[in-house]
């Protein structure tokens, strides 16, 4: 990572996947992503583009088995690739939340970036798929994301009768809760946001 920059790059092979991914959290949301699964391809863009941050994410995993792997280990570089670009956290906002609606869904995240990784999760999908996509991955995603970028996050979907629109209300939700989160306030002049001193 460059010095005073924040942004990083993450490699992540196993036997089942192969993950890249590069992250600016002062970006302008551009994004290039390619997972091989369609869905978490729209969802990751959405969230990269309301998040303002740059994302660059590339996967090959073995989805002649299914999407799972692919998923939880994008989740997992994705987590990654947030706590090194954070560093020492210093000056951050921290704790931030969203409510975000998408047509007939709202979502509701709040989240703090504590270097303590938990979900608390709260979502009911009305089917278990959005075309080839099983919508419990979108859990997986986000436990993945959460545990290895260090992040206490609560999720709850208020309402929502399409898993398309519950599935885009989260990570809209999320990408506005991190772009507040990840915010430097100039009030801290650089400390970290603890009575700890360390986060």
């Amino acid at each position: 990572m460059n010095q005073g920059a924040r942004e990083t790059s993450v490699q992540r092979k196993t036997r089942e996947t192969t993950i890249t991914a590069h992250l600016n959290l002062d970006g302008k949301g551009r994004c290039e992503i390619a997972t091989g699964v369609g869905f978490l391809n729209h969802m990751l863009e959405l969230l990269g583009k309301h998040a303002l941050f740059d994302l660059e994410c590339r996967a090959e995993g073995d989805l002649e088995v299914d999407a799972h792997h692919t998923t939880e280990d994008v989740g997992i570089a994705l987590g990654q690739a947030l706590a090194r670009a954070l560093g020492e956290k210093k000056g951050i906002t921290r704790f931030a939340d969203a409510r975000t609606p998408m047509e007939d869904s709202l979502c509701a995240v709040a989240l703090d970036l504590s270097g303590r990784g938990h979900l608390s999760y709260n979502a009911e999908f009305p089917a278990p798929k959005v075309g080839e996509f099983d919508v419990e991955l979108v859990e997986e995603f986000f436990r993945a994301f959460c545990a290895n970028g260090g992040v206490n996050m609560h999720v709850d979907v208020v309402r929502g009768g399409n898993c398309h629109h519950i599935a885009e209300a989260i990570f809209k939700a999320t990408a506005r809760a991190l772009k507040a989160a990840v915010a430097l306030d100039p009030r801290l002049e650089g400390d970290v946001p603890s009575t700890k001193g360390i986060l």
